[in-house]
């Protein structure tokens, strides 16, 4: 007979790369979750091949009687539904359903049969499937057994490293009565006004100027098309603080005054983002329109009014907790770092080609996403694409070795998620984002969201577990290991 390819599944939503729940639910918030549960099935026989590491051809044959019996429950309940001319509903012959319906007939006991006795394939040979199986039909029909197989990824089988007593470094440090100044100043900033003056520059101030540069005497644009906003600009405001705008201009215009003109010379660091211009000097040739004074308002009760404080004393307070709490997320990141750190270098094991190529895609769409925030051109990004290609897969392998070993630690530690950490999650994202509840738990579930919920909150915990079981020791801040 000949083989055919497939998509015995296409009904059903993709799982992603090992983006499966620790603790199965049947239901939150009162919507119900889709499980199928494993039917009982006779399979003749099942053989499993190994192609690649984290790579299994998996054969199965389900017996004759099966198929047919299969076959006549499904005939059975489209006759109960079935209306055909002449006949009541649910009273036609079942010869004539069974010829009417046929292709949705057959269609309907294909994906049972094959769907059935391929989840209990995985769970006689044990096999943790982590992908979509690519399904090949060998044989299927009426009065024959169903052979079948189907190409599969697996989880990788590897002895996890030592994972208590893991040795990291926490630097000391605390808030002073400094660091709350020096916020309140920042806050400050935030309300400041910029007042026209007629004096030279100085540092601090803002020059409001016109700009046009040249590079080897031509337009920066000429050598990079996508660099129009460094190549000429009116009503300009710069910053007179050092590295502001291109590194060593601002200082340039220094003791200028309003109408006056300069020459400001530049060199473009090696790392400059717009790649065409990395290294290579540039002339600008600028005018001074204004000169602004930063003029900052007082730090007291009405300032505190501005943030919602109902005085100084409390926004003090406020600002106080926060940078505490800032510094505290700070150093639990730093010390889970070196965990993640330390795992990763003890660990060496294949990975799963689907996982680290869906991984791949998800770091790249967020690095392309946050260079369009920095306003990157989209042609510079296509031109740097086979970089961030090579970046993303390096980071991308990480992840997905360090979520591969976080989930076997939870597994032996037992780490389990509850119904009501997730639903308490779902609750609290959906306050964040102003949607009701149940709308909110539909869309996770169109994503297959609950079930990255489930795999966010046991990663966290597991984070937890093995932060209570390192051995810290605090060390002054210059010592400590960065994340």
């Amino acid at each position: 007979m000949e083989r055919r390819r497939v998509n015995h599944f296409a009904n059903r939503s993709r799982q992603k790369p090992f983006k499966k729940p620790f603790k199965s639910v049947d239901e939150i918030g009162g919507v119900p979750l889709l499980f199928t549960a494993l039917s009982t099935r006779t399979i003749v026989n099942i053989t499993v091949e190994n192609l690649a590491p984290c790579r299994k051809l998996l054969r199965v044959e389900l017996d004759a009687k099966v198929v047919d019996e299969t076959f006549d429950t499904i005939t059975r309940d489209y006759q109960k539904q079935a209306s055909l001319p002449g006949f009541r509903p649910g009273k036609a012959p079942r010869d004539l359903v069974a010829k009417k319906y046929e292709a949705e007939i057959q269609g309907e006991a294909k994906r049972k049969l094959i769907g059935d006795a391929y989840r209990q394939a995985l769970e006689e040979k044990k096999i943790n499937a982590i992908s979509y199986p690519d399904i090949e039909e060998i044989q299927f029909g009426r009065g024959q057994s169903l052979q079948f197989a189907a190409t599969i990824e697996t989880a990788p089988d590897f002895p996890l490293p030592e994972y208590k007593g893991l040795a990291v470094k926490r630097e000391i440090k605390s808030v002073t009565g400094e660091d709350v100044e020096r916020a309140l100043k920042l806050l400050a900033q935030q309300h400041a006004q910029f007042e026209t003056v007629a004096r030279p520059l100085q540092l601090g101030d803002v020059a409001v100027v016109n700009y046009t540069s040249t590079s080897e005497g031509k337009p920066l644009t000429e050598m990079a098309p996508s660099a129009k906003g460094l190549t000429e600009q009116k009503n300009f405001w710069v910053d007179i603080t050092p590295n502001a705008f291109i590194t060593g201009f601002a200082e340039q215009l220094v003791g200028a005054g309003a109408s006056e003109r300069r020459t400001v010379h530049v060199d473009f660091p090696a790392d400059f983002v717009t790649k065409e211009l990395a290294g290579k000097k540039a002339i600008y040739a600028v005018e001074i329109l204004e000169v602004k004074a930063k003029v900052l308002p007082p730090v007291d009760d009405a300032l505190a009014r501005n943030f919602g404080a109902e005085n100084l004393e409390k926004l003090r307070a406020g600002v106080q907790l926060d940078l505490e709490n800032e510094l505290k997320y700070a150093q639990t990141k730093s010390v889970r770092g070196q965990i993640l750190s330390a795992l990763l270098a003890q660990a060496s094991f294949d990975l799963p080609e689907s996982a680290v190529a869906q991984e791949t895609k998800n770091v790249v769409y967020n690095i392309v996403q946050e260079n369009t925030k920095r306003g990157v051109g989209r042609d510079l990004i296509e031109k740097e694409k086979d970089q961030i290609y090579n970046a993303a897969a390096t980071s991308a392998k990480e992840r997905v070795k360090i979520a591969f070993l976080i989930r076997r630690i939870a597994e032996k530690e037992s780490v389990q998620v509850s119904q009501e950490e997730v639903l308490q999650r779902v609750q609290a994202m959906a306050a964040a984002y102003q949607i009701p509840v149940d709308k909110f738990i539909k869309d996770l579930q169109k994503r297959n969201g609950i079930n990255e919920l489930y795999d966010q909150i046991a990663h966290e915990k597991v984070l937890v577990f093995l932060e209570n079981n390192a051995v810290i020791t605090d060390v002054p801040a210059a010592e400590a290991k960065p994340a």
